[in-house]
């Protein structure tokens, strides 16, 4: 599949989605989970030999066990997410995750993909419903686009694979165990549910699990 969208056109629409969840959603009043979201953040990027000063990290509100990325080196986690991870390691799995699609270039692998399908969908309101991003439909309706859910999910389970191995790349880099990647999932296991939150829209926890092990293995 041919890229239609250039990194120029992505990051832009990456920084109006982004600051239009800025506008919408509140961030985090915890002190604490902004401080380890940029420590691990930065353990990370630096292990990947990038810029810190590229990226941009935000911890917003609310109990969603959701983090999300967008073009532009944009990455959000919500205050659920922090509150189901037990250590910096389970935090660096998922951060390394949404570094990882960012690094893949998945947001124009599927923005491209849509275009070539449907050249009539909005891809802005496309990028919202890519990150299950709360208020999605009334950031939507503010930038003047319609959100058209269940058209698109987030990414392939192909991207998401791949994305999971990056991330334990990264954090096999920064030092951080891989087993931490797995008590993660064990702990979204755990939860029970698939609900419309980041365990939606992406592959069954068990499968992430064995997947997980096996590079972990591999790589021992």
């Amino acid at each position: 599949m041919p890229i239609l969208v250039s990194e120029a056109e992505a990051a832009r629409m990456g920084e109006e989605a982004w600051a239009a969840i800025r506008q919408r959603s509140p961030l985090s009043s915890n002190t604490e989970y902004s401080e380890v979201t940029r420590r691990v953040a930065g353990r990370l990027l630096r292990a990947g030999g990038h810029d810190t000063g590229d990226w941009e990290f935000a911890v917003f509100a609310g109990d969603q066990v959701n983090a999300f990325a967008l073009p532009g080196r944009k990455i959000g986690v919500y205050e659920g997410m922090l509150d189901l991870v037990t250590s910096e390691g389970q935090l660096a799995a998922v951060i390394g995750h949404e570094i990882g699609h960012i690094e893949a270039d998945h947001s124009r692998e599927r923005m491209s993909a849509q275009m070539a399908g449907n050249a009539a969908l909005r891809v802005l309101s496309w990028l919202l419903d890519l990150g299950e991003v709360e208020f999605a439909d009334e950031i939507a309706a503010a930038l003047g686009v319609g959100v058209e859910f269940g058209v698109l999910r987030p990414y392939g389970r192909g991207q998401e694979e791949e994305a999971d191995l990056l991330g334990l790349h990264l954090m096999r880099s920064a030092d951080y165990q891989g087993e931490e990647a797995v008590a993660l999932w064990q702990r979204m296991a755990a939860r029970g549910q698939r609900g419309p939150d980041f365990l939606s829209t992406h592959p069954a926890p068990q499968s992430r699990i064995e997947a997980l092990q096996e590079a972990i293995s591999v790589a021992s």
